[in-house]
Order: C-alpha cells, then sequence, then structure tokens
C-alpha cells in the first residue's frame, strides 16, 4: 500500500495571491499519478499517497505540477505521515494551554544555526517574548503575544527566505496527523 505524504505549500490563497483552488489543485494531483489526494483548508495542506519513499522528489514534482497548472512558482515541503506524528511528539512547548500560540515550520533541509541566532537577536533586540527551538528539519515557534505580531516570527522569515519552508501552527498539524489516520 503506497504511503500517506503531506504536501505543505507555501503561501498560496494568501491575501488574494497564488490563488489555487482546492479542487483544481486535487484534480492535478490525481492526474499527476498520486492517489487518494485530500485538502485540508485553503492554505495548502495537502494529503496523498505515494509509492514514491523520496519526499525531496515529491517536493519537486508537486512544485512542478502546480507551476504547470496554475502559474506560481511556490516551496512545497513533504513530510510522511511518520515524520508528522514525530514533530507532534517531539513539540518542546507541550505545557501551552493554546496550541495557536505554538508554530511549527517545517524546512527543506535541517535550520542554519547562524541565520537562527540571527533572528533570535533581532527579536530580542525589539523585546520579545517568543522563543524558537530547532527540532530535525523544523523549527517550533512559540508565541505567546500571538503570530501576527511575532518579532521573532517576522526576524526567521527574513533570515529563513532563502530556504525552503512553511509554517503552520500546532492545531493544524495535529489534524494533519488526525487526517492521516482516518
Amino acid at each position: 500500500m503506497p504511503a500517506t505524504h503531506i504536501a505543505l505549500l507555501r503561501g498560496i490563497n494568501v491575501g488574494g495571491n497564488n490563488k489555487v483552488p482546492m479542487a483544481e489543485l486535487r484534480a492535478a494531483l490525481t492526474a499527476s499519478g498520486y492517489a487518494d489526494v485530500s485538502t485540508y483548508i485553503q492554505s495548502g495542506n495537502v494529503l496523498f499517497r505515494s509509492t514514491e519513499p523520496d519526499t525531496a522528489v515529491l517536493e519537486e514534482a508537486i512544485a512542478e505540477v502546480i507551476a504547470r497548472t496554475f502559474g506560481i512558482k511556490i516551496s512545497v515541503v513533504v513530510v510522511t505521515r511518520d515524520q508528522l506524528a514525530a514533530v507532534l511528539s517531539a513539540n518542546p512547548y507541550p505545557d501551552e494551554p493554546n496550541p495557536k500560540y505554538v508554530h511549527v515550520v517545517f524546512l527543506g533541509a535541517e535550520p542554519d544555526q547562524a541565520r537562527l541566532d540571527t533572528a533570535r537577536q533581532i527579536a530580542a533586540a525589539k523585546g520579545s517574548r517568543d522563543t524558537v527551538t530547532a527540532g530535525d528539519r523544523v523549527l517550533y515557534l512559540h508565541t505567546p503575544d500571538g503570530y501576527g505580531t511575532s518579532e521573532l516570527g517576522k526576524a526567521l522569515v527574513k533570515v529563513t527566505s532563502s530556504s525552503k519552508g512553511t509554517a503552520r501552527n500546532l492545531s493544524t498539524t495535529a489534524k494533519l496527523l488526525t487526517l492521516c489516520d482516518e
């Protein structure tokens, strides 16, 4: 049986930019050979099955389907169901009562420590209470004052913009794992 994967698309359907209708995305990916394609909310969460074990190959292939079908170039990060479960299990902020204050930034590679330190310094200089912890191809961002006003979140975008990555709050991340198991 093909393995369940989750494709996390960066920057679609945000502020009227990079519009990608989910029904058309599901159809394009199904036509490209992926099985059991489903989406969750409009922000680019795609569950699918594939016999391809290499997530980097899947990332490139899905990005190509999107570029060809919708005329936009976006970053795609693909994780397996088991990788997603491991990310949730390793959450360094388990005592945060509001899961919307914890975000997982899924990356295409291991986080760059120097860039991470730079982001921390930028945020600290602005008085931010936010914290970030690096994991296996992820960053865990704790924003007790909210993500929308997060100085650390803004700094991370600036210092990681040259690398592939996309963020999801802990609620969305947990829901994706639940959907994998249904």
